[in-house]
């Protein structure tokens, strides 16, 4: 059985071939300029060099593939990154849906985000069914992971079996040093302040294997949250620091606060010196308490979450 794993490289992508290696040889499509880093040293990987904006090195990559997970995308929140986003995240899975129906490789995990289903201020429990709508709290990154989930759907109706996870803020390793680990490096550094929202999150490890498990269900045709459920940043931040030996943040972020934050950052991007995601939408996001229900993939699988004691212990 080929497996192709479009950003393979990457952190969910990495784990993922790993996770389904026991299954089938892993195949990986990647950039000449990107780091296998992530890939562990025993896991053998055949490479397919090429990109989702090139649609000769998809179709040359997808020859033979009996499965296709895809899980490259573009995670940011900046606003200069608008384009980028839709660029890789949905015109890169434009391309790639439309390399399969071409080559007639028929099977598609989608490795989607809970972004993707959307936010409501006055709805605070949001399923799989939740109706998209437009909102304030949806960032540039949410509506390209939606759009992205359009074209996939579209696969569907054009013969493709696709199977679409929306996962919750994964959780590695610190030293994976991806987009989520930024969460570890803020106690790390013993910030003062915490948001008054809720985080949802889920442990890496658990991540990928309900993928694999959701996969071997046959739940074709669906989405499933993939989430060990929600919890307020100040909880969150206080059970990281205690299992790395640092100060949690007491002081919760006032309006006030937050404004002079989203200035500081700011400035600090527009000189080139920090990359931090701080602005006023992701600022309004991390005061909401929003929580997405893991009820669809409880009911069919029970599946077992590890705790945070034991991520954070693993994470370090």
């Amino acid at each position: 059985m080929k497996i192709l794993i479009t950003g393979i490289t990457g952190l969910f992508g990495s784990y993922l071939a790993k996770e389904f290696s026991d299954i089938g040889e892993i195949h990986g499509l990647k950039r000449p300029e990107s780091s296998d880093r992530l890939i562990p040293n025993d896991l053998t990987v055949i490479w397919h060099e090429g990109d989702l904006s090139d649609m000769e090195s998809l179709e040359a990559a997808l020859q033979d593939a009996d499965l296709v997970i895809h899980s490259a995308g573009k995670v940011s929140f900046d606003p200069r990154d608008k384009d980028s986003l839709f660029e890789i995240n949905v015109t890169g899975t434009t391309n790639l849906v439309n390399a399969m129906l071409n080559v007639g490789v028929k099977k598609l995990i989608h490795v989607s985000s809970v972004s993707a289903i959307g936010r409501s201020s006055e709805q605070k429990l949001l399923d799989e069914n939740y109706k998209w709508t437009e909102s304030p709290l949806n960032t540039d990154y949410a509506v390209s992971k939606y759009w992205a989930e359009l074209e996939v759907w579209r696969g569907e109706q054009e013969g493709l079996d696709v199977l679409i996870v929306n996962p919750s803020v994964i959780l590695g390793k610190v030293s994976d040093d991806r987009s989520s680990t930024a969460l570890y490096h803020y106690v790390l550094e013993e910030n003062r302040y915490y948001p008054l929202g809720d985080l949802n999150y889920i442990d890496i490890r658990d991540a990928v294997a309900l993928t694999k498990q959701l996969y071997q269900k046959n739940q074709w045709g669906e989405r499933f949250i993939i989430s060990a459920g929600s919890i307020p940043y100040r909880e969150f931040f206080k059970q990281m620091a205690e299992s790395f030996g640092k100060k949690a943040p007491t002081v919760h972020a006032s309006p006030w606060m937050l404004k002079l934050a989203v200035l500081f950052a700011g400035v600090m991007r527009g000189l080139g010196l920090s990359k931090n995601p701080l602005n006023k939408k992701t600022a309004m996001i991390s005061s909401q308490k929003i929580n997405y229900t893991n009820a669809k993939v409880q009911n069919i699988l029970n599946f077992q979450y590890r705790s945070l004691k034991d991520t954070f212990s693993w994470a370090k």
